[in-house]
């Protein structure tokens, strides 16, 4: 096949842009970043003014050597404590350590000023791609990815107007599938429990639309701080079922909250799925040995990964990836929890 030229979404700012904008010297910011007192009050705030618009981060890791290639890539994901992010990780890092490059991981916790800080320090070291997770970033944090000119892969969502490069699925469509199964098998009375976190929200908010769609009573949404927790699922199926509302089907935005529903159900003398049908998120590896054993929604995370790193690998060598927005789409795995 014969490399296409690649036709960048945007170009790096540089120093000399931000020096022309505020009106001084390539010199003057840089010495506004690395000795700000000894700059006039009048010129620091120009030259702030021009860094703000510009979304401009200084490359920390320069060293004279500005067109070197730094063999690194750096990835951000929500949480490392949680397993559904590891298997993208996994396969990202093995994906591109065959291509002679390392991997660095940060985790930003479900906070978007982590993630600008983050971001702003990762982009000032000026790696050879980023691997975010997500596409809901703040102005600024789009800003300076924007600004950058470093290849960027957003992962695990998709979206028409992506930084760069985009690998995920459409949170919309699972919350749909998800609320157009359990209507299928005659629940009618349904609950979401699910992270506050913006892509379970965006699902919890389609599969509502959806059941109402359809003629079923409004579901009980139930939100727990992200990242979630089997005690969170645990708690918020109590709470629901202290409520008194009739409830015969529960989606969880993790099989890690699926599971505290599960337990809370056995210990509530409900019958899983008799009374109450429980759908997970993640498919993770525990949730096929459960009793009973856990419908879930799968995604294919290795494959996310894989196709991240070949993003990258195409992009830092200057060509165009095949595509540039790749829809994995999901799989609702059926077994005897619902």
């Amino acid at each position: 096949m014969t490399d296409r030229p690649l036709q960048p979404r945007h170009l790096s700012v540089t120093v000399m842009d931000v020096a022309k904008l505020a009106g001084v010297s390539a010199m003057t910011v840089s010495r506004v970043f690395n000795a700000p007192n000894s700059v006039n009050a009048k010129t620091l705030a120009k030259v702030q003014a021009a860094v703000a618009s510009t979304g401009y981060v200084p490359n920390r890791g320069a060293g004279g050597l500005r067109s070197a290639k730094t063999r690194l890539v750096s990835a951000v994901v929500p949480t490392l404590s949680g397993p559904v992010f590891l298997d993208t990780i996994e396969a990202l890092n093995s994906r591109l350590q065959q291509h002679g490059y390392q991997l660095m991981v940060g985790q930003s916790g479900y906070s978007t000023s982590t993630e600008d800080d983050l971001v702003r320090d990762i982009i000032g070291r000026r790696p050879d791609g980023i691997v975010l997770t997500g596409v809901v970033h703040s102005e600024l944090g789009r800003q300076r990815l924007l600004a950058a000119g470093i290849p960027i892969v957003e992962t695990w969502d998709v979206a028409l107007d992506p930084i760069d490069m985009l690998v995920g699925f459409s949170h919309e469509a699972v919350g749909r599938s998800v609320a157009e199964y359990l209507l299928q098998k005659g629940r009618r009375r349904l609950a979401v429990i699910g992270g506050d976190d913006p892509r379970s929200v965006r699902r919890a908010e389609a599969f509502t639309a959806m059941a109402q769609a359809q003629g079923a009573v409004a579901p009980i949404v139930h939100l727990v701080p992200a990242p979630t927790k089997l005690s969170d699922g645990r708690r918020a199926l109590r709470s629901i079922l202290q409520s008194n509302l009739p409830l015969d089907g529960v989606f969880c935005s993790s099989d890690m909250l699926a599971l505290g529903v599960l337990t809370e159900a056995r210990a509530a003398g409900l019958g899983v799925p008799a009374d109450l049908a429980v759908v997970g998120f993640g498919d993770l590896n525990f949730a096929a040995d459960l009793d009973p054993a856990l419908t879930t929604v799968r995604i294919d995370g290795r494959r996310i990964g894989q196709i991240a790193a070949d993003c990258i690998v195409e992009r830092a060598a200057g060509r165009r990836p095949p595509e540039l927005i790749v829809d994995v789409g999901f799989t609702i795995v059926r077994r005897a929890s619902a």
